[in-house]
């Protein structure tokens, strides 16, 4: 679902300078040890915190959602039959056999050609859509098992260096569970148990949902008018159990918090297609949250801060007010904050 408004946006609007330096390469030393800055969008005020700052600004009855994704190796290297180089990064798995994919080769693989990925599975190009290919893998094993097997790691295009084995536990939220993302839910990386536990204890509801963070996240706005940017889709399942909990937590004013971008996304996805409830089991969305849009379901947000004419600074814009973005992200670059996936993070109250 597509949500349009505010024709006369631009891309630009969108736009600030970032120094290279803040760009955070790797990851705190430890997971809850980064700063976090507060934003209230209805009063216009800012704070500077640290993450483990979190629970003074949550009280017993609000709920967390979480986005439960598990990353996967989807960085594939191989050739093609006539020999040339591919870097294959895989966006979506479809079943056993089949993925949507990004390639990188010196010329465009055509459809039914031939490929040879990490010198052991075969390929074969279906078709292709856009900056997407379709490959069917012609091996016995299943494409989670080949990934898990020869796959890398897929650190975003901005960190500059290989993925190390470090990442592969710390590019990973400590509650990770279903695998299929081929990016991690940013925001969720801060929480370590001990951070958790001490949510549960002092009674803020615990609840997740499930988003495979595609590899179109990071894929720049390259249209100049924000209406004319199609959206990349995502799949997403809501449990019962989210559901009854923010429908419980509306009665007993307790706050919903969305722990990251893609939590948000899948629970205003579900409203959007409701009628404004929330249904549990599993949507398909290609929501584009920009300023003008209602949300319905959540109240707060948790999330790192994202690149320059993104549409995922459009979302915080949308949700906390785009002065109020804009303002937050210059204080955030003259203290010195650290950004994107391994950066520092934000707590966000709602513009109203």
């Amino acid at each position: 679902m597509l949500h349009q408004y505010n024709d006369g946006m631009k891309t630009q609007d969108f736009n600030f300078y970032l120094p290279a330096e803040l760009i955070a390469q790797y990851p705190t030393e430890q997971r809850s040890s980064s700063r976090l800055l507060y934003l209230d969008g209805a009063n216009n005020q800012l704070q500077n915190a640290l993450f483990s700052d979190l629970p003074s600004y949550l009280r017993a009855g609000d709920v967390m959602v979480f986005n439960d994704t598990q990353v996967i190796k989807a960085r594939l290297f191989g050739k093609k039959a006539s020999g040339g180089k591919v870097e294959v990064m895989v966006e979506r798995v479809l079943n056993d056999h089949y993925v949507w994919v990004t390639i990188r080769a010196s010329h465009a693989p055509k459809p039914d050609s031939k490929l040879i990925l990490a010198d052991t599975i075969p390929v074969t190009v279906i078709s292709r859509e856009q900056e997407f290919y379709m490959l069917r893998f012609e091996h016995e094993k299943t494409v989670a098992e080949l990934l898990e097997c020869f796959g890398q790691l897929p650190l975003p295009p901005y960190i500059a260096r290989p993925a190390t084995a470090a990442d592969e536990t710390r590019y990973q939220t400590v509650y990770a569970k279903n695998s299929g993302a081929v990016a991690a839910p940013t925001a969720g990386l801060h929480f370590d148990t001990g951070m958790m536990d001490r949510l549960r204890a002092m009674g803020v509801i615990i609840t997740y949902i499930t988003l495979h963070v595609g590899a179109g996240t990071f894929q720049p706005v390259r249209v100049e008018n924000i209406t004319d940017h199609t959206m990349h889709r995502e799949t997403f399942h809501i449990p019962q159990a989210t559901v009854d909990a923010i429908q419980q937590a509306k009665t007993t004013k307790g706050r919903i918090l969305a722990v990251g971008t893609t939590s948000l996304r899948a629970l205003e996805a579900c409203a959007s297609l409701h009628q404004g409830q929330l249904v549990a089991g599993d949507g398909d969305t290609r929501i584009f949250i920009t300023p003008g849009y209602h949300f319905q379901v959540v109240e707060r947000l948790l999330t790192n801060f994202h690149l320059p004419c993104s549409t995922l600074l459009m979302l915080v814009s949308a949700f906390a007010g785009m002065g109020n973005i804009q303002y937050a992200y210059q204080h955030a670059i003259t203290e010195h904050y650290r950004f994107f996936s391994y950066g520092d993070v934000m707590l966000i109250e709602r513009k109203l």
